[in-house]
């Protein structure tokens, strides 16, 4: 088994494209005609985004959609970089919320959060090790 992507539930696929790329440096790797579905240029593991029309309709379920929770979903994207307090900066000047402000973990880690726009939970991190 190996992990292959993650896929967010997102109102606006474009906009969160749109913020990962200014936030985080990310490249958009695709966004389908329809708007539906996107994915980022990620490394070994895709981040991708569905609209929930979309997601609702491949799951046959409803979900809670992290941008109708007040509080994060009790799950996070971690992002690894080498300037966490840099990277948290830009996070915040590109819209995010900022929820944790860089802290240096006992383990060495510094570790900060951010809540996107679209309402998911982003871990800012040192690598370990």
């Amino acid at each position: 088994m190996k992990l292959a992507y993650t896929i967010v539930y997102v109102a606006d696929v474009a906009a969160s494209l749109e913020f990962f790329e200014r936030a985080f440096g990310f490249e958009r790797r695709f966004l389908h005609e329809s708007g539906g579905y996107g994915e980022l240029a990620t490394g070994a593991t895709t981040l991708s985004f569905a609209q929930h029309e979309v997601a609702r309709g491949n799951l046959g379920h409803d979900y809670v959609a992290a941008d109708r929770s007040a509080q994060p979903l009790g799950m996070e994207l971690g992002l690894s970089c080498t300037d966490v307090p840099a990277a948290y900066q830009r996070a915040l000047a590109a819209g995010a919320a900022g929820l944790a402000e860089p802290v240096s973990k006992p383990w060495g880690q510094v570790v900060a959060y951010v809540r996107c726009p679209d309402g998911t939970l982003v871990e800012l991190c040192t690598p370990m090790g």
